[in-house]
């Protein structure tokens, strides 16, 4: 009986602990996008800006055997880069697609009835799936697709902020 229980907390404790060293090694990778809002932007009309992934790409695009697995987007922010002092008060809504080559393009982000005279916003996360085949191909595009309440009355330059998580592949 007693080498049941010791044999029980010894399987416990490496469970625990593999659980662990893999949330230790779990990979965060960036990738941020600009957006220019132009004064000739018209209120309620969707708009879309695409960007080309360049810091994602010498992470692990165009790399299918980049040793990552089970992708996911963990964070997504957009803010206001300039005006200086500006804020999102004349932005309605945002939704930020990724896709590359040779794959569809998935929304990842989006916020609807913005109401915030902040500089920056978290943006709810849509549930994907896993988004190996888009990060490990080449040239990771993001789309943003926003909306305004009223025209701008100068130019304004958004980022677009979003985070990846992935673990070590086998």
């Amino acid at each position: 009986m007693k080498n049941i229980w010791l044999m029980t907390a010894a399987v416990s404790a490496v469970v625990v602990s593999c659980g662990t060293v893999q949330s230790l090694v779990q990979n965060t990778f960036p990738y941020t996008a600009n957006v220019l809002v132009s004064t000739g932007v018209p209120a309620d009309k969707e708009v879309s800006s695409t960007s080309t992934a360049t810091n994602v790409q010498t992470w692990f695009g165009g790399n299918n055997n980049a040793k990552i697995k089970d992708v996911r987007i963990s964070d997504a922010k957009i803010s206001v880069v300039s005006p200086s002092g500006g804020n999102l008060s004349a932005v309605k809504s945002v939704k930020v697609y990724v896709s590359s080559s040779g794959t569809g393009e998935k929304l990842v982000a989006s916020r609807s009835n913005i109401t915030t005279d902040s500089s920056s916003l978290n943006l709810d996360l849509n549930d994907t799936g896993y988004l190996d085949e888009v990060v490990k191909s080449s040239g990771l595009t993001v789309r943003t697709v926003y909306e305004l309440k009223n025209q701008t009355t100068s130019d304004m330059n958004l980022k677009i902020a979003l985070n990846f998580n992935s673990v070590p592949a086998n």
